[in-house]
């Protein structure tokens, strides 16, 4: 695959990602859809996987495949003129250069480490009983 077709591939799925965020706001999507799209947009946009990537060849396989399989399906559930909406107002968006937000990363991370904190602090009390 050349770098040019790479690009693109990641430009397509990155502007899917956000059109799911945009579908998951939306009234009009049933809510097993918006569970399932804010599901794979979390994972999609979370600095924590899980296979880690510095494991061989499977350390990049859930970005290969895991992320585009879970848009695909998450895009099947969305209704198709609510997901054509989503899509272009995604485009327009993305067309505009913004630089990283710092904040939002803080906050994935942050939501995180209390997932991981409340679940260990599960475990632990269960296996101190």
């Amino acid at each position: 695959m050349k770098l040019v077709a790479l690009k693109e591939w990641a430009g397509r799925l990155r502007r899917k990602t956000y059109a799911l965020y945009l579908a998951y706001r939306d009234p009009r999507v049933p809510w097993y859809a918006k569970l399932f799209a804010a599901v794979v947009v979390a994972y999609a946009l979370s600095p924590i996987d899980l296979i880690p990537d510095f494991i061989p060849v499977f350390g990049y396989l859930d970005d290969l495949v895991l992320i585009p399989l879970g848009i695909a399906l998450a895009i099947r559930m969305v209704p198709r003129n609510v997901m054509e909406e989503c899509d272009r107002k995604a485009q327009q968006v993305l067309a505009v250069k913004t630089r990283p937000s710092w904040i939002a990363g803080g906050i994935v991370i942050a939501v995180w480490l209390a997932l991981g904190s409340a679940l260990l602090a599960i475990v632990l009390r269960r296996l101190l009983r």
